[in-house]
């Protein structure tokens, strides 16, 4: 089938709730991709922050192959290995106690709420739980997370909401302070905003978290759906705090490229979730739980945590290079390699004139040149990327 017929028959017969790009990927190995023309680009999305060992890394693949050889799915009415397995060594990385599998980060975030307000109602006596977010925040897709993200154009049109959220500014510690009452349960944050605008959270506002949890009992809940695993250059951002969570939530990255999500917990949080209060069809796939075994090997084997680190500075200098020589970029943030360029005007064409020259980037906050390549990229595709980047930008400073 010709790109153009994949293209043609996807307008025709898929919902049209993505924006895609003109181009159909054929393939994908390491940092790069390649379209049905054959063209090369260096994948600086990855998967929006999926990809974090590449594409189709070769221990990745073969664990798939080879557990799709022994059993592809299972009932969670019986016990299998591979999320048992999973479980533990995400218990131990992150020094939670008890995982719940998932096949999303939205799915995640919603058993993440659902443990917060079952534990608020069971530990805390309280029948009407609020749970405190941040604006600018995203935590997926369906309604409840939906009334958790603080950005209204994502939940316009899809009213009611489930109540029991309040929104906060994000790092507005004095805010955040006078927006804990009796009746707040929890407090969800992302320790780095993706979507957002690839916003940090301040140490002052983390500090903050940890102060409120030990004076009003309430559960702290990171978001790191996109920025854990390596992401920020620790093995979760909520590392560079100091503060750690009651509750986590991870996907993205997990999978290696396959649906994964997890919710991991404390064990006294974690009780409360008994035979028939959550559950999943799919959550704990063996297939993907080995994909995700391996992505977890791949990222202690190769150290591609340190890696993320010392590329993630290096890139950061770079762009902030790019900053002095072209007024037009507000700013550059971020941690690791999950970095933002803000610009002062909308950002959509700097995604297509660096397709054209064969980078794949991608713009969120409308202005926001958004950065998220696999933790292997090494300094030399740095520096290819930011070739093209600076000659998209003198295209982009001469279009006005």
């Amino acid at each position: 089938m010709t790109g153009y017929q994949i293209k043609e028959m996807g307008k025709r017969y898929l919902m049209q709730n993505y924006a895609q790009l003109p181009l159909v990927i054929a393939r994908g190995e390491g940092v790069r991709v390649w379209d049905d023309q054959g063209k090369c680009y260096l994948d600086f999305v990855g998967g929006i922050a999926v990809n974090s060992v590449g594409h189709c890394h070769p221990r990745v693949v073969a664990a798939i192959r080879q557990q799709s050889e022994q059993l592809i799915h299972c009932s969670n009415l019986y016990w299998f290995e591979p999320p048992v397995v999973l479980a533990q060594e995400l218990a131990a990385l992150s020094g939670l106690d008890r995982v719940f599998f998932c096949n999303s980060g939205a799915e995640a975030n919603e058993a993440a709420i659902k443990l917060a307000r079952k534990y608020a109602y069971e530990q805390c006596n309280k029948e009407n739980p609020e749970i405190i977010a941040f604006t600018q925040s995203f935590h997926g897709r369906t309604l409840g997370t939906l009334a958790a993200t603080g950005q209204e154009k994502f939940s316009r049109g899809f009213t009611p909401l489930p109540e029991g959220f309040r929104h906060v500014h994000f790092n507005d510690v004095a805010e955040l302070k006078r927006a804990v009452g009796p009746q707040t349960a929890a407090v969800l944050v992302e320790p780095l905003q993706g979507e957002g605008g690839v916003y940090p959270a301040t140490q002052e506002m983390m500090g903050a978290l940890a102060e409120l949890r030990d004076e009003k009992g309430i559960l702290l809940m990171f978001d790191e759906v996109q920025c854990g695993l390596g992401r920020t250059g620790k093995a979760f951002a909520y590392e560079h705090y100091g503060v750690r969570p009651d509750i986590l939530t991870l996907a993205k990255a997990l999978g290696g490229g396959l649906p994964i999500g997890a919710a991991l917990a404390r064990e006294g949080v974690a009780q409360v979730f008994q035979p028939g209060t959550h559950g999943t069809t799919f959550g704990g796939n063996p297939v993907v739980c080995a994909a995700a075994r391996a992505v977890l090997q791949v990222l202690q084997d190769e150290g591609l945590v340190e890696q993320a680190a010392q590329t993630g500075n290096y890139m950061k200098a770079s762009l902030e290079a790019l900053q002095n020589k072209y007024p037009f970029i507000k700013e550059v943030r971020g941690m690791g390699l999950l970095l933002g360029m803000e610009l002062d005007r909308p950002g959509q064409e700097m995604v297509a004139l660096c397709q054209e020259r064969g980078l794949l980037v991608n713009c969120t906050a409308e202005r926001v040149i958004r950065f998220m390549p696999p933790l292997i990229t090494s300094r030399e595709e740095v520096d290819e990327a930011v070739g093209i980047l600076d000659e998209a930008l003198r295209v982009f400073q001469e279009r006005g």
